[in-house]
């Protein structure tokens, strides 16, 4: 796992402007404390961007391609416990306060068996499919670049590697304790998708407050039924 002590490697603009968000924070620490969480990607109800995609194909009877096998480790984190992180690190102690933590779930399986999770919850006996790791990110970079597609760089160059950090830290120092795992806040979030599809039917755009534009994915979809 990622130790909050290892160096940060941005993946594309977004990922070089976290850093560089977090090294202006804490440029600040001789005036005042300041508290960094690093949390991996959180889903929950009234988050939906680019996880939209993935719960509107299962919905709707569709398998749904990934790059690569899936066999991947990758950790997600629910929004009910990035909450709790933030409320735990704002009532810490000053010195324990003042200090990096990363923030994920603590029970995750492969990118694969999640997602794998939120079909066989959907019922229509749908699956995951596989597809040639670097062709299809050569054709995600291509997409990208004409801006048909809703992926950026930090969702697709990262999806086919292990993501996952360790939150022993925060668990020592803050007293974490994820109540979710994964599967859980994947299923907690596809459920929630469910029962609120009509209030943002039609809506779409770049926010995780509404679906992403699926592009020329749209299109794709017609071919995994």
């Amino acid at each position: 796992p990622i130790l909050e002590e290892h160096e940060l490697v941005g993946v594309g603009p977004y990922g070089r402007t976290k850093i560089a968000a977090e090294e202006m924070a804490a440029s600040f620490r001789s005036s005042f404390p300041v508290t960094i969480l690093r949390p991996k990607s959180f889903i929950g109800p009234e988050r939906l961007g680019v996880f939209a995609l993935l719960f509107d194909w299962a919905a709707s009877g569709h398998h749904f391609p990934i790059p690569g096998s899936g066999r991947n480790l990758y950790q997600y984190l629910d929004v009910a416990d990035l909450v709790s992180a933030i409320w735990l690190s704002l009532t810490a102690p000053v010195d324990l306060a003042n200090d990096v933590y990363n923030i994920g779930a603590e029970e995750f399986g492969t990118f694969r068996d999640d997602f794998q999770a939120v079909l066989d919850e959907a019922g229509f006996g749908k699956s995951v499919k596989s597809l040639p790791a670097m062709p299809a990110i050569w054709v995600l970079r291509g997409l990208d670049r004409l801006n048909l597609s809703p992926l950026y760089p930090w969702v697709y160059e990262t999806a086919v590697k292990d993501s996952y950090v360790s939150i022993e830290k925060a668990k020592k120092n803050l007293g974490f304790a994820p109540q979710f795992s994964n599967r859980e806040a994947l299923l907690r979030n596809f459920h929630w998708y469910l029962e609120n599809q009509a209030s943002f039917a039609g809506q779409s755009g770049l926010s995780h407050r509404v679906p992403w534009k699926q592009g020329v994915l749209r299109v794709a979809k017609a071919f995994f039924r």
